[in-house]
């Protein structure tokens, strides 16, 4: 029996967004665009985007850059929201600028994620959600793995602000050494926070751990 005045209450689990970063110039893929390459049979940005749409975010708003159109196509019939980045060619914190200014819907934390991160699953990406509900201190969660730094990264969404500002990146290295009161680290057991895929070598990589080692296309053709 309880004590008196106390209650057993099943903490709610907070609610999230996402913003998955398809931008890039794909630059170290030898001319390939690395997000339409086939992973398990389909194009890597879906992967992605469908593991992660079914862990179950408020909203999903996907940053298209470098070959839009074409992540667009790829994505078709997912339930997100595409916002162009107009100068994607800047590098990477614009993009999570222009995609956390473009969240609509009410949620608990952000989450900030690279379209190439194909080895992920949807329970990697509840991994991070319980972590931050679990979480000590701090309002902005990075996953590390045998000491290397990861993604997705997850922050309280009272930071989205100064994040759409520019003000606040939370993809920045140096934001660990000078906010540590605020980023705590998440210890992953797994490396798939690690990888991502931004060279033929990484592909190829990518296709063997799917077993998928025959969708390999050759990447000297346009």
């Amino acid at each position: 029996m309880n004590d008196a005045g106390t209650h057993d209450v099943q903490r709610a689990s907070p609610t999230f967004s996402a913003v998955v970063l398809a931008a890039g110039l794909s630059s170290r893929m030898q001319g390939r665009h690395k997000l339409l390459l086939p992973v398990g049979g389909q194009p890597a940005v879906r992967r992605t985007v469908s593991a992660l749409a079914a862990a179950g975010p408020v909203e999903i708003v996907v940053v298209t850059g470098y070959g839009g159109r074409a992540v667009m196509d790829a994505l078709d019939g997912l339930p997100v929201t595409f916002r162009g980045n107009p100068r994607y060619e800047e590098g990477q914190m614009s993009s999570v600028a222009v995609g956390v200014a473009s969240l609509s819907a009410p949620c608990d934390l952000v989450m900030v994620c690279l379209a190439d991160q194909v080895l992920l699953e949807t329970a990697d990406y509840r991994e991070l959600i319980d972590a931050f509900a679990a979480m000590p201190r701090g309002s902005i969660l990075v996953p590390f793995v045998d000491g290397r730094r990861g993604n997705p990264v997850v922050f309280s969404a009272s930071f989205a602000a100064e994040v759409a500002s520019g003000h606040v990146n939370p993809g920045c290295r140096k934001l660990i050494a000078e906010h540590p009161d605020e980023v705590f680290i998440h210890a992953a057991a797994h490396d798939r926070f690690a990888l991502d895929m931004d060279t033929p070598e990484d592909y190829a990589r990518v296709l063997a751990r799917v077993g998928d080692v025959n969708d390999a296309p050759r990447m000297d053709l346009p």
